[in-house]
């Protein structure tokens, strides 16, 4: 086995991997690049870009089903073909695979290495039969969806995010294990398809890292499309029944069982660094598997970074391409950027939308700020009523004593697009009233983030800004 040198090897092509190997290649260094799996990770392959396309295809669905709201006529029934929305969902997916795949190639001083890379030393690499020396090493390596220990789950043929992927065909009963993002997505999708739908929350409600306001009309907006939620209910056994499968669940303390055809595992992620040889290479985790890092995103082993889903700052493709831009301006250009520059922001991508930045109501309260808040329906937003599409809300908080805005959620059409007038206002550092008095594009839904921060008022205790929403 020979040994060559690089001055940089990145493992993983995610959303980092790529961009950084790039901007280390044009200045010149030699960069060794190894993947085991399909180029682009999780956002390109099983995440973002797949998922997204199918959501698409069920809004498609939904709104031809509503088509006579609109004054549309559509003759016959809409009826959906499962083999048709995979293939444009693979021809998505598989060509922003093949673009990274041609990008990284076309690279001067990029050599690709495929299969499974390890460490063995805090220098040293080996996939397969190759062995690479690198001056500094960079772990990009993602994160995979977590299987509970659920008595019997190891024996029944269940489903996780990327194996969803696969389906060509409608499954008459989904159970969906998990309440959360990738839950809620693909449940409202698969209803809109034409599945019945079943989620199981262990906790008292949805998405339980949002406020209680949010969490509610979250559920509303899925009960509404005929979406059974069971919250408070933990699975506590699984079999495999006929073709589908029969969970055992308990809610409350009153045992039932449900049945199903096809069950999606969606409790999280964990992180893909149990087979990276980090014990090798004295590189420190914590106790979820996530590797520790500084707030340029060094490990404690000088001149390794961990990047992306695996140092557990963020799993979202947003923050990943944020740890390569932090990288690189710390290697590259002289500029100190670190992790905690950034503000928390996410989408939850079911229909309509969650756009959320910074605290909820809740964080704001428990950190001591005496904080304001102001909410509108999407009711009274004009854009959101003349396309038919008026379930959800805005809301802002706002601290009040700086004047500055700490958060914000705005669940309804163009939310995800709309919450970034109010992150460029937290990124700017500036009070409320920046915003508060601009003058925006009528008729949209950005226009009324303005009117909603007009309406701030004080708020003491959670959950008192409720009532008027």
């Amino acid at each position: 086995m020979t040994t060559d040198t690089f001055d940089a090897a990145i493992i993983g092509t995610g959303q980092a991997g790529p961009s950084l190997a790039n901007r280390l290649t044009q200045a010149g260094w030699k960069v060794a690049v190894f993947e085991r799996g399909r180029f682009g990770g999780t956002c390109v392959n099983n995440g973002c870009m797949p998922t997204k396309t199918m959501v698409a295809s069920a809004y498609a669905a939904h709104m031809a089903r509503r088509a006579e709201d609109y004054g549309v006529e559509i003759a016959g029934p809409i009826t959906v073909d499962m083999k048709k929305v995979k293939a444009r969902k693979d021809r998505v997916s598989d060509t922003a695979s093949a673009n990274i795949e041609t990008w990284l190639k076309s690279m001067p001083g990029c050599t690709i290495f495929r299969g499974h890379a390890r460490l063995v030393s805090p220098r040293a690499i080996v996939c397969g039969e190759t062995r690479i020396k690198a001056d500094k090493i960079f772990l990009n390596v993602g994160g995979r969806a977590i299987v509970p220990s659920i008595p019997g789950i190891s024996k029944i043929p269940f489903l996780t995010n990327e194996t969803m992927m696969d389906l060509d065909m409608l499954p008459p009963h989904l159970i969906v294990l998990g309440g959360s993002y990738v839950g809620l997505e693909f449940a409202q999708c698969f209803r809109r398809f034409g599945s019945q739908v079943t989620i199981i929350e262990a906790a008292p409600r949805l998405v339980p890292r949002e406020d209680a306001d949010v969490s509610e009309a979250i559920r509303e907006i899925l009960v509404r499309e005929c979406i059974d939620v069971r919250l408070g209910s933990k699975a506590t056994g699984a079999v495999q029944e006929n073709d589908g499968v029969r969970l055992s669940v308990d809610t409350a303390g009153e045992p039932t069982e449900i049945a199903g055809s096809h069950l999606l595992l969606a409790i999280g992620r964990r992180p893909n660094t149990d087979d990276l040889g980090l014990q090798a290479a004295g590189i420190e985790i914590d106790k979820a598997g996530y590797v520790k890092t500084d707030e340029e995103l060094q490990t404690n082993v000088r001149d390794i970074w961990a990047l992306g889903d695996c140092n557990g700052r963020g799993a979202f493709t947003h923050t990943s391409y944020n740890d390569y831009e932090i990288v690189a301006a710390n290697l590259l250009d002289g500029d100190r950027r670190r992790a905690s520059d950034r503000i928390l922001t996410y989408g939850v991508f079911i229909d309509p939308p969650l756009g959320r930045i910074g605290m909820t109501e809740r964080d704001a309260l428990a950190a001591g700020h005496s904080i304001l808040v102001g909410t509108r329906p999407m009711s009274r937003v004009g854009r959101a009523v003349e396309k038919g599409e008026t379930l959800g809300f805005m809301k802002v908080i706002v601290d009040g004593d700086s004047k500055k805005i700490l958060g914000a959620a705005i669940l309804g059409t163009s939310g995800d697009e709309a919450i970034h007038a109010i992150t460029a206002t937290m990124y700017a550092d500036v009070p409320y009233t920046v915003l508060s008095r601009s003058v925006l594009i009528h008729p949209t839904v950005s226009e009324l983030i303005p009117t909603v921060l007009q309406s701030l008022a004080p708020v003491t205790t959670h959950g008192a800004a409720e009532s008027r929403v």
